[in-house]
């Protein structure tokens, strides 16, 4: 029997599709992940920073309790822990994922899943729910940073590597993590005295209001996934399918085949025929 029976047949990822691209090399890949991941932690922190520094100390400790800046924080982490990944297949033909246990593997997935839908969530309510207007360029920079490159990024882990489509399971894993920022919300509520957003003060919107924005932002949250699920579908069909650019996976040492062996000299690129390993 197998252990988990509602995941992927093990083993986890066995061509390195988290790690790999059908567009770019794995060197290049790995750069710009890291790019990216550098990007965000300069971001997040030169907000704490500049917040703490200018007569905004109560604004930098609040940020903790924002969706937003949550999600931010983890497409910062999931950039570097990719890239780290992905670094590690171009050096030594397999990434570290591959050794860590199957549990840390599978929440990896789970957290690509994330960072692939709920910056669609939070752009999405910021721009037609939450934006006002910007007062200085600071907050015009800090608020497209973290509302519109957010989706850039989202967007690039969804078209870029040949990851495949995250099983239907791991929506059950969004709507838990939504229903544990709720409670967060509303311990800040009780414990700072102030709502993160104004449409979870029942005061302003009424509790039938409260109920109906949560529950349009977890409708919201599946209807995102189901989209996300079927551009990776289109992706794999048109790149893999049509294009026949099923990966390029050359490494520093030598070409690595789907078994993850090394064979032959080293070359900028190969192109790797395989059938798909369905995730779902």
């Amino acid at each position: 029997m197998r252990r988990w029976p509602w995941l992927p047949e093990p083993p986890f990822d066995p061509t390195h599709r988290f790690h790999t691209s059908w567009l770019l090399s794995p060197l290049h890949f790995f750069l710009l992940r890291a790019l990216i991941a550098l990007y965000c932690f300069v971001t997040i922190f030169f907000l704490l920073g500049w917040r703490s520094t200018h007569g905004m100390d109560e604004a930098a400790r609040r940020s903790f309790s924002y969706f937003t800046s949550l999600t931010f924080w983890g497409i910062a982490f999931y950039y570097a822990f990719a890239a780290f990944h992905t670094g590690s297949f171009w050096f030594a033909g397999k990434p570290l994922l591959a050794r860590w246990p199957t549990a840390l593997q599978y929440l990896h997935a789970i957290f690509y899943t994330t960072i692939t839908t709920f910056p669609f969530v939070v752009t999405i309510v910021f721009w037609a729910v939450l934006f006002d207007t910007f007062s200085t360029p600071f907050d015009t920079w800090s608020n497209v940073t973290q509302h519109a490159l957010n989706l850039l990024f989202a967007v690039l882990e969804i078209l870029i590597p040949r990851t495949e489509r995250p099983p239907v399971v791991y929506v059950a894993a969004l709507v838990v993590l939504l229903a544990l920022y709720l409670g967060l919300a509303y311990i800040t509520y009780a414990t700072e005295g102030f709502y993160v957003y104004s449409f979870l003060d029942d005061g302003e919107v009424g509790r039938g209001g409260v109920a109906g924005y949560c529950v349009g932002i977890l409708v919201g949250t599946v209807v995102v996934y189901g989209l996300v699920w079927l551009v990776i579908w289109v992706r794999l069909v048109v790149t893999e399918e049509k294009w026949g650019m099923a990966g390029k996976m050359a490494t520093r040492r030598g070409v690595v085949h789907p078994g993850g062996a090394e064979v032959g000299e080293v070359k900028d690129q190969v192109e790797m025929s395989e059938s798909h390993h369905s995730a779902v």
